[in-house]
């Protein structure tokens, strides 16, 4: 028999029954009844449960046994008698007699237990990662994690295209984070980047003639933590492809999405094909750019109506509407409860009105609106008896952030929220270019290697606001999970693009040197796109945080609490990379 296991804890089935075997795994739970004692025996494959009987060795041994000590046991399988088969567990119709332990790595007291599992705290949790891993939950989303990518492969593979991979040391790129510097040893002052992404080996990729390459890509971004992002790395699905349009990229991604979710989405629904939204029309209809679709109720603008209206509070401000449908039966509570929400999201208050039976205006802010008001909001929002309207003012920006959450939120409560779907779609026509608000310069909104519609005369003739780029994100439920973009693939639409956002020729030919000599020697057009990894199985494994879903995360201060990173290092080794540190100041002189 082997030195270790004859069987794994999860494969035991009644067709085993006076079989001799033995097991190794960890001591998951533990139960006296009467005398008897009965184990929980669990590896990676599943738990088995164990029986000793009093004055035996094997009972002596495995009463002083911790929980989580990891045992090798010989025994026989019996059958469970027919009111104590487990139909919840697998190996639920027999269990173990043991006659023989070993104690392989006894456990000393645990600082949180495995099971039951409770809520300690994330701190703890990250700290004492292995022991977090071994929960049942855990251990459920990185297996799920491993499936998913996995299946990724096998649908990309089978769709034509490469797995390829591209440089983890290379040279900083303006993706739109700070980057990670590794610095060199052999080239002093010098330094590496850790890639943002492998926007520009991918599309070298293209040009060198691959056209189908896809990577799980290790990516690097010195960005804060947020629920739906991990700080320092994360893995996406890099895809690039030649000769292609944007829709191409999206019958592909659209097929691979719907395939695998509908794979691992436990029977919830995909929603396809995805709908195609124009960004400017999100950001009115939605509040963002990644709408959450399980609902259809829509934010509308309302600022005409007000503006020569009296009600002096909405005047010559942006004003979006909520109109929420079948709300006759909420109580006061349900307004209120909703005006606390957006004063969470940043509001000060949130104006309502209610229609009753005879089409009359109820609420704090219709004494306010006179008949032709009233007129202007009912054809602008298809007002009819049982709505409710929720209102915002302010700055577009302000006004769209609140009112965007206070839409889902208010469908939740309404009961107007689709539960066990995912609904996806794309996002469209980006703009190109953006004002920064501080400094008032253009600077690029999204990827600057995308294609502008309309090419080089769009940039040449057009206010560079209003010129459009063919880029895309792809979101579902809400979460962004991409962006994408067909790319520039000719040298004079890649220097009017990045002169127009303040880089000069020069500038452009030292940071994309490469980029820009494989322009000159072909460049079929390419497109691609990125699909977190993260935040797919995220979605498919219902988990509010991202850290969740990842075996080894940073905590949200992008420190690692198990292996102590980021740590010191030494001056001799300082010495040898040829730098000097030099320490933030002090808070008081900061001050000065």
């Amino acid at each position: 028999m082997h030195r270790y296991r004859s069987h794994t804890c999860g494969e035991l089935r009644a067709t085993d029954v006076d079989t001799e075997v033995r097991l190794s795994g960890w001591l998951h739970n533990r139960r006296n009844l009467g005398g008897i004692l009965f184990i929980d025996l669990r590896d990676h494959y599943g738990v088995v449960q164990l029986i000793a009987h009093p004055g035996t060795p094997a009972y002596e041994a495995l009463d002083r046994q911790s929980k989580e000590s990891v045992l090798r046991v010989d025994g026989r399988v019996v059958a469970r008698s027919a009111e104590n088969v487990n139909p919840e567990l697998p190996t639920g119709g027999i269990e173990v007699e043991v006659t023989a332990v070993e104690v392989l790595g006894a456990a000393d007291p645990l600082p949180f237990p495995v099971f039951p599992e409770d809520n300690a705290n994330e701190e703890m949790r990250l700290t004492n990662r292995f022991l977090d891993l071994r929960r049942q939950r855990m251990h459920r989303n990185v297996m799920l994690r491993s499936a998913v990518i996995a299946s990724i492969r096998r649908r990309m593979t089978d769709l034509g295209f490469n797995e390829m991979a591209t440089p983890i040391l290379s040279a900083t790129s303006p993706e739109g984070a700070r980057d990670f510097l590794v610095p060199s040893r052999v080239h002093p002052g010098t330094f590496y980047a850790l890639p943002q992404a492998p926007q520009q080996f991918k599309q070298l990729l293209m040009i060198a003639g691959f056209d189908r390459y896809f990577q799980i890509a290790p990516c690097f971004r010195d960005e804060d933590s947020r629920a739906d992002r991990s700080p320092g790395e994360f893995y996406q699905l890099d895809v690039e492809m030649s000769f292609v349009e944007q829709e191409d990229v999206f019958q592909v991604i659209e097929k691979v999405m719907t395939d695998l979710f509908e794979e691992f989405g436990g029977g919830r629904h995909v929603t396809s094909p995805f709908p195609r939204i124009p960004f400017r029309e999100s950001m009115l209809k939605y509040g963002n750019d990644k709408p959450d679709l399980r609902t259809s109720l829509e934010l509308v603008d309302v600022s005409a109506v007000f503006a020569d209206s009296g009600f002096k509070a909405f005047a010559g401000k942006h004003v979006r509407a909520l109109a929420v449908p079948d709300t006759a039966g909420q109580s006061r509570k349900f307004f209120d409860g909703l005006g606390e929400y957006a004063v969470s999201q940043g509001a000060k208050g949130l104006a309502w009105v209610r229609v009753g039976e005879g089409n009359e205006l109820s609420g704090p802010i219709a004494k306010f609106l006179t008949e032709d008001d009233v007129k202007k909001l009912t054809d602008a929002l298809g007002l009819a008896p049982g709505h409710a309207v929720f209102f915002g003012a302010g700055e577009f920006d302000e006004v769209s952030k609140i009112m965007g959450a206070v839409r889902v939120e208010a469908a939740k409560r309404a009961g107007q929220f689709e539960e066990n779907v995912f609904r996806f779609c794309w996002i469209v026509d980006f703009p190109m270019f953006e004002r920064d608000e501080e400094t008032g310069k253009i600077e690029f909104s999204h990827n600057p290697f995308s294609m502008p519609q309309g090419g080089l005369e769009a940039l040449e003739t057009k206010d560079p606001l209003d010129i459009l780029a063919w880029q895309y994100d792809i979101v579902c439920n809400g979460v962004e999970l991409s962006s994408g973009a067909i790319r520039n693939h000719e040298p004079d639409v890649m220097y009017k693009a990045f002169e127009i956002a303040g880089y000069s020729r020069e500038t452009v030919e030292q940071e994309f040197g490469g980029m820009l000599r494989a322009f000159h020697f072909g460049a079929p057009p390419h497109g691609g796109i990125a699909p977190g990894v993260d935040r797919m199985v995220m979605l498919l494994a219902d988990e509010p945080n991202i850290r969740e879903t990842i075996a080894f995360p940073l905590n949200q201060t992008a420190q690692d609490l198990l292996m102590g990173a980021p740590s010191t290092v030494g001056e001799d080794r300082l010495r040898e990379l040829h730098l000097s540190l030099r320490k933030p100041a002090a808070k008081d002189e900061k001050k000065k």
